[in-house]
């Protein structure tokens, strides 16, 4: 078997100790305050239109309120050619419906998925050319559908990292062929589930060393069976989730032949699902397995704990994460998972519905959480937003986990509404900065130019795209552009860029 890739992991320099605690661990090498950043500077700048991420997203309304039309796109970041650099996919949308668009589909793009290759160079001084190149049609990627979700692992362990996108229809596998091009094995690897596929991910739950894969379905629904639905006013607008019915999701098992079996009814998945719009995979009660957190829309969330013997069992209740602090479901977007307090285990943070404000759940160790969104500064700053994409990354490498939530409501602004402006659901996107005592302060107007913008945001990934020490961020926005975000702070904060490569077996 060929060596695994090489990649490369940006670490803070700090220790942490993890004590099972719910109070912060303070790394002894923090020694600046958590407000230290000069106010002055923009964190983030958006750079995709001068380094050639030319994406802009095509929602293909018609005016008949389909509700796929203000749902995408993901977007995911890999190094499908292996030069250490992140290279970039977003999936795009298509016409929904008969009649003419709505909004004008982008000049000059292809509709279609789009796949950009880093270019990045790095100069003798130290300085950095980014660089992306559309490489789509040289890869071989054909996408049919409209696309959603992106989620990326090498799956036959051939040190090439693999691509799978869900889609309104059915979902495609791209085998990366280790040659620049990738191949679509999507039967032949048995995951071309044609349910609506929303978030995914691959996650080696077995431990048998082999990826295998897990994909969130939102409803059952089609155009053919699509019903109007009416805002309070009487005006036509996108209908709820408890409109439709949720479809179950789908475990698949890797047999380590390049072919999946489902297994959800098997691992006990088929028991519990809901309109699922995002997912978390961690170790949320230390037991060395990997447990799996569905984010669903209006439905109660499930947490499954993984029993060691290819089975799960629901302990979303029991754990405090199955509804909102006033006991109800609430609609649950995006997700993520990470340990913001330093304390060794892994947290939850969800984005929701207007009015509803977003969640920390805070985990006790032991996979046990209790929802602290209103004493730690999210839920207050977060009521005026719908928030999708979710991400928990360290802005200015002081070795505490920040927080980003893209958003975009789901409901018409009827006063806005007009020929000029067929989809006004744009929001701001926000940014929580860790105070490194367990709290967090909205920063927003802090974080750059870009974060005045409103957009319908709907996708975020993060990485180190300029290989520079620090997190950037890619968002991706229904009917509008990405966004590029490079950080500019976070390298002034020490780093270790370290490049990973698996021993030859």
């Amino acid at each position: 078997m060929p060596r695994s890739p090489g990649f490369y992991l940006i670490l803070t320099v700090g220790l942490f100790a993890a004590c099972g605690t719910d109070t912060p661990a303070v790394p002894a090498s923090d020694t600046a305050s958590a407000a230290s950043v000069d106010a002055e500077v923009e964190w983030f700048v958006d750079r995709a239109e001068a380094t050639g991420l030319d994406y802009i997203h095509f929602n293909g309304m018609t005016g008949g309120f389909y509700t796929p039309e203000m749902m995408g796109p993901g977007v995911g970041l890999f190094d499908y050619d292996n030069d250490g650099d992140l290279d970039v996919y977003i999936p795009q949308g298509e016409l929904l419906g008969e009649g003419e668009p709505l909004i004008t589909p982008p000049e000059g793009q292809p509709l279609t998925d789009r796949l950009f290759r880093n270019e990045l160079e790095v100069h003798p001084d130290g300085t950095r050319t980014l660089r992306f190149i559309d490489v789509t049609n040289a890869s071989g990627l054909r996408s049919r559908g409209y696309g959603i979700g992106v989620a990326t692992g090498d799956y036959d362990n051939d040190g090439w990292v693999d691509l799978y996108v869900t889609r309104f229809g059915p979902n495609q596998l791209f085998r990366n062929l280790g040659d620049g091009t990738f191949l679509d094995v999507s039967a032949t690897s048995g995951t071309d589930d044609a349910s609506w596929g929303a978030p995914a991910t691959f996650l080696d739950y077995d431990r048998d060393g082999f990826l295998d894969l897990f994909v969130g379905n939102y409803l059952a629904y089609t155009l053919e069976t699509h019903t109007q639905c009416y805002a309070p006013s009487g005006v036509a607008d996108y209908c709820a989730p408890e409109s439709g019915l949720p479809q179950s999701n789908v475990l698949y098992r890797n047999q380590g032949n390049g072919t999946f079996v489902d297994v959800t009814v098997a691992a006990g998945l088929a028991r519990d699902f809901g309109p699922a719009l995002g997912n978390a995979s961690a170790d949320f009660n230390n037991d060395g397995w990997i447990d799996l957190f569905v984010a669903n829309d209006q439905m109660e969330n499930q947490l499954w704990i993984n029993q060691q013997d290819g089975t799960f069992q629901n302990m979303a209740l029991l754990s405090g994460v199955a509804l909102g602090a006033g006991g109800n479901a609430k609609a649950d977007m995006g997700v993520d998972a990470g340990d913001f307090d330093n304390d060794g285990d892994e947290d939850l943070f969800i984005t929701e519905l207007t009015g509803q404000g977003s969640t920390l759940y805070v985990n006790d160790g032991r996979g046990l959480f209790e929802d602290l969104s209103a004493p730690r500064g999210i839920r207050a700053a977060s009521l005026p937003y719908t928030g999708f994409g979710a991400a928990w990354i360290d802005i200015d490498n002081d070795g505490w986990q920040d927080i980003i939530a893209v958003n975009g409501t789901v409901t018409t602004d009827i006063e806005r509404l007009g020929p000029e402006n067929p989809f006004p659901l744009d929001q701001r996107n926000q940014v929580f900065q860790n105070r490194r005592d367990g709290s967090f302060e909205d920063v927003t107007d802090q974080a750059g130019a870009v974060f005045n913008l409103s957009e319908v945001s709907r996708g975020a990934a993060f990485g180190d795209l300029d290989n520079d020490g620090d997190t950037d961020l890619i968002v991706t926005n229904t009917a509008g552009p990405a966004r590029l975000l490079i950080n500019t702070i976070g390298q002034q904060n020490d780093w270790l860029g370290l490049k990973l490569i698996g021993r030859q077996t």
